[in-house]
């Protein structure tokens, strides 16, 4: 007997538990784990080691990450360790393995995030493309049958609109990456009329008409739309909002990192959500956790960037321009 998987039959963990399935069917991905001398840097690397998901490079102070491996308790006798004396020069390393074909994507160990987008970002660093980084939360609520992205909670402050339109293409091409299709995408603002006092609503609808002219492509955009209205279909209808995205939006584009934040961390802490975090906009995923992540958290990251690395290395051009 088939059993049909209904809304009510999601949870939380379903969709992220199949990508760390299909993640490890494809085999491990290197990535650079960047100054993994902490303990929670490493244990994030090993569990998705022991996944099959990742193929951990560690870089940084041999002896620390031997001294963090031991007051861990985690053995990092299988993982290749090369040596870098300081967080700034393990970048520089980090990112000569990934000109060397020898790494896939970038991980943050214990390093500050600071340090490593410093590294990423620099002209000399190689990896920089036409686009500007953003980074995207994938976000899983139960209930719902596709994921959340929600960007950008992490990287830009107070983007401006060719900052927003790189946000919202590199979210697009994630979608599309991971196989989910063409995206609804919902720019959030308070309202969803146009009020000059509220910069949001003007970026919002600068950008439904920079999609309409083929500037952004690959998805439906609308905005403004408020939360509700974004993402649940009767509130939308209650609205009167016509639009083939009001209650019914994957993408959710905030107006600053803030409001980002907050999105966020409501889901996760309030609606008990899982979510995983990618930056976008180099010629790598870079993997971005924060030290406060459980390690179920760290493993669903590192899927999201182990498939999303494949993807590109499959042909993803939109990332690499």
């Amino acid at each position: 007997m088939t059993t049909v998987l209904t809304p009510a039959s999601f949870t939380r963990r379903t969709i992220f538990d199949g990508m760390i399935a299909k993640a490890a069917g494809l085999g491990a991905v290197p990535y650079a784990i960047v100054w993994p001398c902490e303990g929670h840097a490493l244990a994030g690397a090993i569990e998705a080691a022991r996944h099959g998901v990742l193929e951990p490079v560690l870089v940084g102070d041999p002896a620390l990450i031997a001294g963090a491996a031991q007051e861990a308790g985690l053995s990092v006798t299988s993982c290749r360790i090369v040596e870098a004396e300081t967080p700034e020069r393990a970048v520089q390393v980090a990112i000569g393995l990934v000109h060397a074909g020898e790494v896939q994507g970038l991980a943050k160990g214990s390093l500050h995030t600071d340090t490593l987008m410093h590294g990423v970002v620099a002209q000399e660093s190689g990896l920089r493309t036409s686009r500007r980084m953003s980074h995207v939360f994938m976000v899983t609520v139960a209930g719902r049958t596709d994921p959340l992205f929600v960007t950008d909670a992490a990287i830009n402050i107070t983007p401006d609109l060719v900052t927003k339109q790189h946000i919202v293409q590199n979210a697009i091409d994630l979608h599309h990456g991971l196989g989910y299709g063409t995206p609804r995408v919902a720019i959030l603002s308070a309202v969803e009329t146009i009020n000059p006092r509220i910069q949001g609503t003007l970026d919002a609808a600068c950008l439904s008409k920079m999609a309409e002219r083929g500037e952004i492509t690959g998805a439906v955009l609308d905005g403004p739309l408020a939360m509700d209205g974004a993402v649940d279909p009767q509130a939308a209808s209650i609205k009167k909002l016509t639009s083939p995205v009001a209650g019914r939006a994957q993408i959710l584009v905030v107006p600053d990192l803030e409001a980002g934040n907050i999105v966020v961390k409501a889901l996760s802490f309030l609606g008990q959500a899982s979510s995983g975090g990618i930056v976008l906009g180099a010629k790598v995923p870079i993997l971005l956790t924060s030290r406060a992540d459980s390690i179920e958290a760290r493993l669903d990251s590192a899927a999201l960037c182990a498939l999303y690395a494949r993807a590109l290395a499959g042909g993803g051009e939109r990332e690499r321009k």
